[in-house]
């Protein structure tokens, strides 16, 4: 019998790996077909600073990174995966170019799963200094 926090884990894990492939190519269609209609995402600058909510809001987000980084985003290292019944925790290490500057970055981004899908994203990040 699959516990609850088995099947959190192994969804947030497929969403990840939806999440990576947008990341570093801005096809995004796979990661936004596993958000609920009601999903909500925090995120701590910029244009989309606080809460946003519903999916059409996060798909600008998504389409936001990727031009931002135009070239896409690598992920360098993962370092940490955690888990509960409803929340995963992905830690992980990404290099780019940001507006054609170089970036690296260390980024924690939480998981919340309902059933199947996921419905909510939060990301914390700091500076991981200059290529």
């Amino acid at each position: 019998m699959v516990t609850d926090s088995e099947n959190t884990l192994k969804i947030a894990q497929q969403g990840f790996e939806h999440f990576k492939h947008g990341l570093a190519t801005g096809e995004w269609q796979e990661f936004l077909d596993m958000l609920t209609e009601d999903f909500t995402f925090w995120f701590p600058i910029g244009k989309f600073s606080g809460w946003n909510h519903g999916k059409e809001r996060a798909k600008e987000f998504f389409q936001y990174v990727s031009a931002a980084f135009n070239q896409g985003i690598k992920l360098t290292a993962l370092d940490r995966i955690t888990s509960s019944q409803t929340t995963v925790v992905f830690e992980f290490r990404d290099e780019a170019l940001l507006f054609g500057q170089p970036y690296k970055n260390r980024v924690a981004v939480f998981f919340d799963v309902r059933g199947d899908k996921i419905c909510a994203y939060r990301e914390y990040f700091g500076s991981d200094g200059k290529s």
